[in-house]
């Protein structure tokens, strides 16, 4: 880390230190006694006041570019695991719609054909859901099958007149009725915990990428300014450019520099634990991989209970609901829609989401201390440390031994740091607002894991939210579900990075997501703002 000392350049009034290649010119003639001096320790000096400042300059750019080094690789890998599970969990996605698209028209007809707007509208919906539109599941697939059953019925009796509060009555009934048999309820109860399961795990590395961006851009302190100045140039302006930092003194100026950063450690960790933990529901009857690619099979299911239920069903709405008029213009009910059963097989596992969960397992795993082992990485991999704490290492005021205790990790333990005065009583605004979003994601992964779809909004309260339950709200079971668009509700309260509401629209089974550079292209400003690193 430290410079190479040129000396004084013959017929020159002033001093050059000159560090890989550059050089920096001091116009004042130093004085022995290092008066002058702000931050090294006052004695013989070949550094000027422009010089010190200049260096204190450079060596607070060199640590920070050296933090968003260390941050970028993290971020790469988050990122990477995102748009890795996202394609996956998409194409299970698109993969259930094609094999409906391919297999339902064949089977049933007319039946499906007037109907398919309302599957397509449903996938659409799911499609939105797990980006992250502020969509409530239960009640989204609730809405799909009153419209589906609208629609049926009235293909199932055309020569009857079927006006709105005739439907109102058969949507009251409907779930008494169970015209579609127990399809319903088993894709509520299993689609809820496995989109919710999906939606918050890639959400939540989401948000552990975007916190390690932003903490990463957290500028450095002047009283860290200083310190920094001390271990990497003071040295050299003393005379001593081979001495190397002790290691300890390394250690301690760094944890106080990034003793705000090493208090995200409690809630990082629990992020990291709840990510790991929510990935147990991928598997088994309501795993991501066995609902999210076989939609489709819960749908066919319906269509085949209705068509075996459709005599006892029209006469039990007849029953309840009375006799409505005939139309005159309408015909048969039977020979147009009635094309047979559909029997589907459940797709099986290809293994790609169970190699996915492993490596990225591996991954959270070796990260969760990330933040608290930043000063000792800092100090072995880009601080020219000396290798040992001896007689022969500098220790911020001359070479010699070092002898203050290391501190402890976080903000509280600084109080007593012998290189970086810090003010625990002022904590870092951006840091805080990282873990609380910490906090928030870690709430809703736990809420997640009981298959409970817990609102940002709600989760700082650590409720669990009007969330994706097993039980059928009342407001639902009770009354018909009034009709509303797929693009009515459509906004991404917390959407996944990279993705846009026009995305989400538009991705379809006609259309497979691409790999997507957006995803990247989120750290691309980072990469290109950075200065090349410096140290060592």
């Amino acid at each position: 880390m430290g410079g190479v000392l040129l000396g004084n350049t013959r017929g020159e009034k002033g001093f050059r230190v000159q560090r890989k290649g550059r050089t920096l010119t001091g116009t004042q003639q130093p004085l022995p006694t290092g008066e002058h001096l702000r931050i090294c320790p006052r004695g013989y000096t070949c550094c000027t006041s422009e010089m010190e400042e200049k260096l204190a300059n450079r060596s607070r750019a060199e640590l920070e570019t050296a933090l968003l080094d260390s941050g970028r690789t993290l971020q790469t890998a988050l990122a990477a695991q995102l748009q890795s599970f996202d394609d996956h969990f998409q194409h299970l996605l698109n993969e259930s719609e094609r094999a409906l698209q391919d297999a339902f028209p064949s089977a049933f007809g007319e039946l499906y054909a007037q109907s398919a707007k309302a599957f397509r509208d449903l996938y659409a919906e799911l499609r939105l859901y797990y980006r992250g539109a502020d969509l409530h599941l239960e009640e989204t697939l609730a809405e799909f099958w009153a419209r589906l059953l609208e629609r049926l019925f009235r293909q199932l009796r055309p020569q009857l007149l079927l006006p709105d509060d005739y439907l109102d009555c058969l949507g009251k009934q409907a779930d008494a009725l169970r015209p579609f048999g127990e399809a319903p309820r088993e894709l509520r109860m299993r689609a809820t915990r496995a989109f919710v399961a999906a939606r918050a795990f890639v959400q939540g590395l989401g948000v552990a990428g975007d916190v390690v961006r932003k903490v990463a851009q957290v500028p450095l302190g002047p009283e860290c300014t200083r310190a920094v100045m001390k271990l990497a140039y003071c040295a050299h302006c003393l005379g001593v450019p081979g001495a190397r930092p002790c290691p300890d003194y390394c250690r301690n100026v760094l944890k106080g520099c990034l003793a705000n950063q090493a208090d995200l450690d409690a809630e990082w960790r629990n992020l990291l634990d709840s990510m790991v933990l929510i990935t147990d529901k991928f598997w088994g009857p309501s795993g991501a991989e066995s609902v999210i690619g076989n939609v489709h099979l819960w749908l066919a299911e319906a269509i085949n209970a209705l068509q075996d239920n459709k005599d006892i069903l029209t006469a039990k709405v007849i029953q309840g609901c009375g006799n409505p008029k005939v139309n005159p213009q309408g015909s048969g009910p039977e020979e147009k829609w009635h094309q047979g059963k559909l029997v589907l097989q459940e797709k099986a596992p290809t293994g790609t989401l169970e190699k996915l969960v492993t490596e990225a397992k591996v991954q959270l795993r070796d990260a969760q201390d990330f933040w608290i082992s930043l000063p000792s990485m800092l100090c072995s991999e880009k601080v020219a440390m000396s290798s040992a704490s001896d007689d022969r290492c500098w220790n911020g005021m001359a070479k010699g031994r070092y002898l203050p205790e290391v501190m402890g990790d976080g903000l509280a333990n600084q109080i007593n740091n012998p290189e970086v005065e810090v003010d625990i009583t002022k904590p870092d605004m951006t840091v805080r607002q990282q873990i609380m979003q910490l906090k928030v994601m870690t709430n809703r992964l736990r809420g997640a894991y009981s298959g409970n779809d817990v609102d940002f909004q709600d989760a700082s309260d650590d409720s669990s939210g009007s969330g994706s339950g097993d039980s059928c709200p009342d407001d639902l079971c009770d009354r018909r579900v009034s009709k509303k668009s797929p693009g009515s509700r459509t906004t991404l309260t917390h959407a996944l990075p990279g993705l846009s509401e026009r995305e989400g629209q538009k991705t379809s089974a006609g259309s497979c997501p691409q790999p997507r550079a957006s995803l990247l292209l989120l750290l691309l400003p980072l990469v290109l703002s950075a200065p090349r690193p410096t140290w060592r």
